[in-house]
């Protein structure tokens, strides 16, 4: 079990349960996560409190996917003998530690970090700005000091919110005069940030352009035949570009076979090479990649109980480490004891 890896470095990361996962998620961390827990210490958040910042409105919804995210994460590779998977609202320690960060930041520079900028344009929230989902950032903040992690697998768009986590800590570290708490480090892969199926900025289930990691092999060559490409590329014969071409992109993502893409580029920009080829050697690539993916996690759905049994365990373990840490900010911060 995971005392037994103690002295490796500590990984902390996890989601948002506001939905099944997709191919975004994957790309971006999940696949990182299955080799990353061989190496490391890691912990893995079903961020459930967080997801209630712009779901209060749908309490069912957060609650109903905390499973739902978890099925995806054992069906992905995830082990629980190696990988603390553990729920964010049943750690009391984060909520505490998020209220005591909020002093070490202000709103302006809420405003100003980047990835909450750009996901309130895309919610549209204007100036009605739920004041948790303001807050995310320092909430995140409050995770991954909580377990002392000093790497975050993330996706190149949440990157600010790693930096704006190392400002808090600096920050409290020199209000306590000593390096109480660590920075984190933000692991970027080199496919970061996955867009839609439709070309948009990324891939994401509110837009409704995401391929879900359980799809249907129906779903995912429906999925391939939508995807953007070259909107010039008319006819086969026409010279394509490849850049910004999103089957090239998912190519390049979850292909292996390096040379085979890289040749389909180069008849692709030559000439002579039409759509469908391409996303015919795509759904191929997908089909095989989801499949046992898809088949995995119906096996962990249909026995719910263990999987709540991998949640109960992973919290209650997640639970102590979690309240060591608050404890440690409490006295350093000098709070008063009874």
């Amino acid at each position: 079990m995971q005392d037994e890896y103690s002295d490796l470095p500590v990984i902390l990361t996890g989601d948002r349960t506001t939905g099944p996962l997709h191919l975004g998620h994957y790309a971006g961390s999940l696949r990182n996560r299955a080799v990353l827990q061989h190496t490391h210490r890691q912990f893995l958040l079903l961020a459930d409190l967080q997801a209630l910042t712009d779901n209060a409105h749908d309490p069912e919804k957060v609650r109903r996917n905390v499973l739902e995210v978890a099925f995806d994460y054992l069906a992905v590779g995830i082990d629980p003998s190696l990988t603390t998977i553990c729920v964010q609202s049943a750690l009391p320690a984060l909520s505490e530690l998020t209220m005591l960060y909020m002093n070490f930041v202000t709103v302006a520079r809420l405003e100003r970090n980047p990835t909450i900028k750009t996901e309130i344009q895309v919610r549209g929230f204007g100036r009605d700005i739920p004041a948790g989902f303001l807050c995310y950032p320092v909430s995140q903040a409050a995770d991954i000091t909580a377990f002392k992690a000093t790497l975050v697998p993330v996706g190149e768009d949440q990157a600010p919110l790693i930096e704006q986590t190392n400002e808090i800590v600096r920050r409290l570290n020199r209000q306590v005069e000593r390096e109480l708490l660590p920075e984190a480090e933000a692991m970027i892969p080199k496919i970061g940030r996955l867009p839609g199926i439709d070309g948009k900025a990324k891939m994401s289930k509110s837009l409704g352009n995401a391929i879900p990691l359980s799809a249907s092999s129906d779903e995912i060559r429906n999925a391939v035949h939508q995807m953007y490409t070259d909107p010039k590329h008319l006819r086969a014969a026409d010279p394509g570009v490849v850049e910004g071409n999103v089957v090239f992109t998912y190519l390049d993502a979850f292909c292996e076979d390096v040379d085979m893409v890289d040749n389909l580029k180069e008849r692709y920009r030559r000439g002579g090479l039409g759509d469908m080829v391409v996303k015919r050697e795509l759904n191929d690539v997908l089909q095989a990649l989801i499949a046992p993916i898809r088949e995995r996690r119906a096996r962990y759905a249909a026995d719910p109980a263990y999987v709540m049994s991998v949640l109960k365990d992973g919290t209650s373990r997640a639970r102590e480490r979690t309240q060591n840490t608050l404890d440690e900010v409490r006295r350093a911060l000098g709070l008063f004891e009874l």
